[in-house]
């Protein structure tokens, strides 16, 4: 992923920021010219844990950016407060807030000690919570504001939490704030947005948790990096309120599962990398798609018509209709496709798609074709049925002004 130079000058917050995937974001953007202040409690050499945050800012300047070392506890108020404060005096406001910092114990209930309970919930929940409140006036004031939680969607399937309950609250509470957050700060254009890994990404508590060996079937935080720019780029104002997976974000944007491969720490073992927390089991990603089970865009009219359809996509498009529509295409050229016209710039594709759709339509692949080449109408597919509908009907209703505007384009 390509430093654009969107960022430069802007400031960002990073808590947790001294090491793993909290510096890996600190030092993408730093590559852009950002400021950054990086808000951990690491000041002296720890035996075990690599980087300080000295030495970090220290990385983020001869990246190209200007770094603060700030001595934060997210569980202390007045540390939060003075971070804050510190960072405002020396770049003059905050316009990027990354809640990175995270305490991790997959112990189940009868081994969970209160005191380890306490430590996850105050990190995890309160502290997201703590530094968005203590950076949002300022965050108002920016151009560009956007609020980043390192968590993941809120998968409510019991396996997520049976094992260890109490982290799965602590880290869902960082999710939770995404969820309100996202559309208490709209009025004011603060985009609020979480990033999860799709695989296990090596750093300091991963290989606490499996050991050096980990890293055999884990990823660089550069993923992680490289996914967080990709987001913290585009428009506040249109993307946000969004649960995104690193490799979603990266492919969207255009990188084959053959570029993927650069971020496997061992590239030789990319077949057999491990799955996250909190997703649903995925086909492996490799650079092989023979083997790699992924789904093909096949060939045919409703191919060529999408390459159309993405050509025509505009930011006025996805401003004016703001919906994700899903395709079930059933007869001769049969398969899954995707309309989204509510993030980011837009786009569309064939295969599953991570964001909800806001509506689902089912058609055979030659009403597809006519209706999206205005041989029949929209409405008259669904009174005759020969199209179903499931989701927001009002949503599928502006379908059709939408196919209006582009049959001429098409």
């Amino acid at each position: 992923m390509i430093n654009t130079g969107k960022l430069a000058g802007r400031t960002v917050l990073v808590t947790g920021g001294s090491r793993g995937i909290g510096k890996a974001i600190a030092l993408k953007l730093a590559k852009d010219g950002a400021n950054i202040v990086v808000a951990a409690k690491t000041a002296e050499p720890h035996p075990k844990l690599p980087g300080t945050i000295y030495t970090a800012c220290e990385e983020i300047e001869k990246a190209g950016g200007k770094g603060l070392a700030c001595i934060v506890d997210v569980r202390d108020e007045n540390t939060v407060k003075k971070a804050v404060q510190e960072a405002v005096e020396k770049f003059g406001g905050i316009d990027i807030l990354i809640n990175n910092a995270s305490a991790i114990s997959l112990t189940g209930t009868a081994e969970t000690e209160m005191k380890r309970y306490d430590l996850m919930h105050n990190i995890n929940t309160r502290g997201t919570f703590l530094v968005t409140k203590e950076c949002l006036p300022y965050l108002k004031k920016s151009s560009h504001a956007h609020v980043l939680n390192i968590s993941p969607p809120l998968n409510m399937k019991p396996i997520w939490f049976k094992n260890h309950v109490a982290y799965t609250m602590a880290k869902y509470g960082m999710s939770m704030c995404v969820l309100g957050m996202h559309e208490e700060f709209k009025p004011f254009n603060i985009a609020v947005n979480a990033l999860w890994p799709r695989t296990a990404i090596d750093t300091a508590a991963m290989q606490m948790l499996g050991g050096k060996e980990s890293a055999n079937v884990s990823r660089k935080p550069d993923i992680m990096a490289d996914a967080a720019y990709n987001i913290l780029i585009k428009d506040p104002k249109t993307f946000t309120g969004n649960f995104c997976i690193d490799e979603d974000v990266l492919k969207q944007a255009g990188m084959t599962d053959q570029e993927l491969i650069q971020y496997a720490c061992n590239p030789d073992n990319v077949a057999n990398l491990m799955d996250d927390f909190f997703l649903d089991p995925k086909e492996k990603v490799s650079g092989d798609k023979a083997s790699s089970g992924a789904a093909a865009a096949p060939q045919g009219e409703i191919a060529s018509l999408f390459k159309k359809i993405e050509s025509s996509i505009s930011p006025q498009t996805v401003q004016k209709i703001q919906a994700v529509y899903v395709f079930n295409v059933t007869g001769e050229e049969a398969g899954l496709w995707y309309l989204d016209l509510k993030n980011g710039e837009g786009s569309c594709g064939f295969g599953e798609y991570s964001h909800k759709p806001d509506a689902t339509f089912t058609m055979d692949s030659k009403q597809f074709f006519n209706m999206f080449t205005g041989k029949t109408k929209p409405t008259t597919a669904y009174m005759t049925g020969k199209m179903k509908i499931k989701g927001d009907l009002s949503k599928a209703i502006k379908l059709e002004g939408l196919m209006t505007s582009l049959k001429a384009k098409l």
